[in-house]
């Protein structure tokens, strides 16, 4: 058996699909609409042909037109005006839009996004001072600024109008600006989730006075980048935008997808891990202006040179967060009774802490908070990450005291404390986590689709589920479940880390992909069916086309059995787990035995009552009898079992004497009255083609039963002996035995070796059910 590493979550069953029009939608994406809530055929209709007449007008978030009608004003009188954005993906393609769109109105633009490192986040009063000392007259955020309310006094005393655009979550106190353009805030606006490169291209598209189509390519990297859900309105824009940037001319997205290596069509998953986290990057180590302008040169040769600084910066990324993540494990050496992970070191880079983060909590299932330690200013800061069960702002809001700034929401955060607030931190948050969630809700959720057998499985399949695309927040990709038995298993990659199944049924074959699953490989045993959850797509390499599944998890349900048989070398390590007891079964026990701290050396004759849930059971040496085997397992009653027999001296591989053998030779004895073993075994052997083994056998039945006696190797007739069968002998029967434990156990093939393992399961149910229904 082998565990699921996150817990499943399959849907409830859909008994009624008669709202939907069984003609146009075939029982899948009847069941995949169904499932996000769609049941009705108009809006199956809608979701499925997303169409741009479907936007909300432009007209409908408060204060548009106010803000329109003053940014006209400051074009008409040459005013400065400056887009003051943020250093994310979302925030430098809401400036990308904002910047365009008031150049085309023939605008005095400039634009300026804060350093992370010097500024923080969103507006400061430093950086509008200085808009104010070098002439501007209007400032307009993107994607910040709703929570600015000193910086919106600050521009206010100084005789600047600002424009807020924005998207995030606004505070009991709105800022005192000019106006605020921002879905949560208008109440006529019935969609609230647009990203801020929404909020921004709603506020172009009122500028303009028409639908700026040319700036759907922008649009579309800030909506799927910052994760908004991708519904409603961001559904539609996410669509187009994807077809938009799929056929950009624009230099500086004609460049990014080169160094990504995208060509031809662009979809949600290139934004997601390639062309997002290259733009975020640059934020994160530096100023975003170097991102900023790779969106808006229009000069080809510029824009392949800074998208090759933008792919050096986002390599230099990768490595410091690699560092600081194997830094970090090995600060958590134990995850045992921790209810939070905290990390902090001098020296980590701030602007990829949050990436860290979610590496421990996906390996940890644990919240992680990563911090910064700035001992010139007695400080901690970081990013903090959570899991789906635990509210991590909350959390930290019960315990607001320990921080000297701190924001966020439910499953990211980002704060400064004290140093000498940090164990009262780590001490304070465990007791709240451990006071609301239960041992099972630190495990990760994965939500499954549906289960489908192999035969469904097809290029069609996938191209269908494709209509529900672009998929992303609030509409999840699918995640199918099969339970096959793969006919082909092997490890793949440079370093032999991912794992690599292939299904085949019905001569339709499936390639299931498991990137990082490389360890699971030695948990599979022959013929075994195994499940698994993933995403389908279709592998395209070479002009061949084939349907995969990228796998999330995996489990085995039925107990396994691993044949090490024969191999002199036996490694526990792959398959000793740090949860249960392992059991490894030697004959006797011995000192020199080494085993893990929960493998527990035991022998065929030990008291193993105390041994319970055994997850694995090694057994090294032959029993004694079958029986003692049988018992010792049906007591265990282990999810694996391990056969590591190796053998020196094989009993069953040596030829057993007949009856005429034996026979021949007491003639011999009767004849002779006695034969000197040391003198004539070997004429007797070469006369017979015997082996000598096979004579000394003989030779000891014989004086077991008492028909001889032996003494200095000569064997004598002894007078008048009993008439004993040759099966009376307890040495003809040991040898028997051992032939019989050999032919079963070690000289079986995998298949009747399983079947008998099995039956020995089977017997012990049989024996509980007597025991319970008995009494």
């Amino acid at each position: 058996m082998l565990k699921s590493k996150m817990k499943w979550k399959f849907p409830k069953e859909q008994n009624d699909l008669s709202n939907l029009n069984s003609n146009k939608f075939s029982p899948l994406i009847k069941e995949l609409l169904l499932q996000r809530g769609i049941t009705s055929d108009e809006e199956a209709e809608e979701f499925l042909s997303p169409d741009l007449n479907n936007l909300h007008s432009v007209n409908l978030l408060a204060d548009i037109e106010k803000a329109t009608e003053r940014v006209h004003k400051a074009i008409s009188a040459n005013e400065k005006i400056l887009v003051y954005g943020d250093y994310d993906a979302d925030g430098v393609s809401s400036t990308a839009i904002m910047i365009k769109a008031l150049q085309e109105l023939g605008a005095n633009c400039d634009y300026y996004i804060p350093n992370r490192f010097t500024e923080g986040y969103g507006p400061n009063e430093e950086a509008f001072r200085a808009a104010h000392a070098h002439g501007c007259q209007l400032i307009i955020t993107v994607d910040t600024g709703i929570a600015s309310t000193h910086e919106a006094a600050v521009a206010k005393q100084l005789g600047m109008d600002l424009i807020i655009t924005d998207h995030h979550e606004p505070q009991e106190q709105l800022p005192d600006a000019f106006a605020i353009i921002h879905p949560k805030c208008s109440p006529d606006y019935t969609f609230k989730e647009l990203a801020g490169a929404g909020v921004a291209f709603k506020f172009a598209q009122s500028l303009l006075g028409y639908f700026p189509k040319q700036y759907l390519d922008y649009l579309v990297i800030g909506t799927i980048a910052d994760l908004v859900p991708l519904i409603d309105e961001n559904r539609i824009l996410a669509f187009y935008g994807l077809k938009a940037l799929s056929v950009s001319d624009k230099p500086g997205l004609v460049a990014i997808k080169k160094v990504c290596g995208i060509s031809g069509d662009v979809n949600e998953e290139a934004i997601g891990f390639s062309i997002g986290p290259r733009l975020n990057a640059v934020g994160r180590l530096q100023d975003a202006d170097l991102a900023v302008q790779l969106l808006l040169t229009d000069d080809q040769d510029e824009a392949d040179k800074i998208a090759d600084q933008v792919q050096s910066i986002n390599q230099k990324r990768q490595k410091i967060v690699s560092d600081i993540v194997k830094e970090a494990e090995e600060m958590v050496a134990s995850r045992d009774g921790q209810g939070v992970i905290i990390a902090a070191k001098e020296g980590w880079n701030q602007g990829v802490l949050g990436i860290v983060a979610s590496n421990l909590v996906r390996k940890y299932d644990r919240p992680a908070i990563v911090l910064s330690i700035l001992p010139e200013e007695g400080i901690a800061k970081g990013s903090a990450r959570s899991i789906p069960a635990f509210d991590l702002f909350s959390g930290c809001m019960e315990i607001r005291d320990v921080f000297t700034q701190f924001g966020g929401h439910a499953q990211a955060a980002g704060m400064t404390l004290p140093l000498d607030n940090l164990e009262q931190l780590k001490t304070e948050l465990n007791d709240i986590i451990h006071q609301q969630l239960r041992n099972e809700d630190f495990t990760q959720e994965v939500e499954v689709t549906k289960t489908i057998a192999m035969p469904e499985i097809n290029e069609a399949l996938v191209e269908e589920v494709g209509q529900l695309a672009p998929f992303g927040m609030a509409n999840p990709k699918p995640v199918f479940h099969i339970k096959e038995i793969p006919n082909d298993a092997r490890k793949i990659g440079a370093n032999k880390n991912h794992l690599k199944m292939q299904f085949k049924e019905q001569n339709k074959t499936m390639d299931g992909i498991g990137f990082g699953f490389g360890d699971l490989y030695d948990h599979l045993s022959p013929k075994t069916e195994v499940s698994i959850v993933g995403e389908l797509n279709i592998n395209e390499w070479n002009g061949f086309r084939k349907v995969q599944m990228v796998m999330q998890d995996m489990k085995i349900d039925e107990k396994q059995l691993f044949d090490h048989r024969g191999a002199k070398q036996f490694d526990l390590t792959h398959y000793v787990s740090t949860n249960g007891d392992h059991a490894a079964v030697t004959q006797t026990l011995s000192s020199n035995n080494t085993y893990f701290d929960n493998v527990h050396p035991v022998a065929y004759d030990t008291d193993i009552r105390h041994l319970k849930n055994v997850h694995n059971l090694f057994l090294y040496d032959l029993p004694q009898d079958l029986k003692t085997l049988q018992s010792l397992i049906q007591q265990l009653n282990p999810l694996n079992i391990h056969v590591c027999f190796h053998l020196n001296d094989s009993v069953f591989m040596k030829p057993f004497p007949s009856r005429e053998d034996f026979k021949w030779l007491y003639a011999l004895l009767a004849k002779r009255q006695q034969i000197d073993i040391n003198k004539e075994a070997a004429m007797i052997t070469e006369a017979k083609a015997w082996t000598h083994d096979k004579l000394i056998f003989m030779a000891n039945v014989f004086f077991d039963l008492d028909f001889v006696k032996i003494e200095n190797g000569v064997i004598q007739l002894s007078n008048n002996p009993a008439k004993k069968d040759l099966t009376e002998s307890e040495v003809y029967q040991e040898r028997l035995n051992r032939a019989e434990i050999e032919k079963t156990l070690y000289y079986s093939t995998y298949d009747e070796l399983k079947s008998w393992l099995l039956e020995c399961m089977n017997d012990r149910h049989t024996l509980e059910e007597e025991l319970v229904y008995g009494l």
